[in-house]
């Protein structure tokens, strides 16, 4: 099929010729915290179809936004991942899902991927609420494990080994989500068996709390009715 041509020298229409196709924004996404395999692609993606994730990644391919290499042995299987300049995009994916998370129709509610959960802490840290808040929060999903690290007002989320940390939570990230942006408390959570945590409970507390979704735009009716 033929790409989407805008014969405009603007940037912004040269991007969507590049990444405005369906899916294509959110590979990117899946594939900014580190290298992934088709099937794993396709796991954290579930409505895409494998016909439809072979032309994105085609495509990326040959836009020089992804590379396609085999991993040396004992793994020796190939993966997916971002060329440097494919890695810029990450300013790209956290403004855009700041931007539609003030969508009054977004539901945080719908599922989430384990990478969107992190490229989402990443985006919506709020570092006036961090104080002098310093520590390590380990993050277990099932085989991926990550490092928050907070501390002079900043955050570094990167894959790493999570009973490193001053606390870890394990178990659902969908749950995790809850907690995070519905308030769904911790301990609710872990009596129910969604989460784990072990460690310093009072950091994970507080670090729950430094993330917020901005706030709504005003919707249609109530622009309709004027001030």
């Amino acid at each position: 099929m033929k790409k989407r041509v805008y014969d405009d020298a603007c940037g912004t229409a040269h991007a969507l010729e590049l990444i405005g196709d369906r899916w294509a924004l959110l590979i990117i996404r899946e594939l900014l915290l580190g290298p992934k395999r088709f099937s794993d692609l396709r796991a954290s993606l579930p409505g895409i179809s494998a016909n439809v994730l072979t032309q994105r990644l085609e495509e990326l391919e040959a836009s020089a936004i992804v590379v396609r290499r085999r991993l040396p042995p004992p793994g020796a299987v190939w993966v997916y991942e971002l060329t440097p300049w494919g890695m810029e995009a990450e300013e790209l994916v956290k403004a855009t899902g700041r931007w539609a998370a003030r969508s009054p129709s977004h539901d945080p509610s719908l599922p989430i991927s384990v990478s969107s959960l992190i490229m989402s802490m990443r985006s919506m840290f709020a570092a006036e609420r961090a104080g002098d808040l310093s520590g390590t929060v380990g993050l277990r999903f099932g085989e991926e494990e990550f490092v928050a690290t907070v501390g002079g007002g900043q955050l570094t989320l990167v894959r790493g080994a999570a009973n490193t940390a001053d606390v870890v939570v394990s178990g659902s990230h969908e749950q995790l989500a809850a907690a995070i942006y519905g308030g769904v408390p911790l301990a609710k959570l872990e009596k129910a068996g969604a989460l784990k945590i072990e460690g310093d409970r009072a950091l994970l507390g507080r670090y729950i709390k430094l993330f917020s979704l901005p706030p709504k735009a005003p919707d249609a009716k109530a622009l309709r009715a004027g001030p």
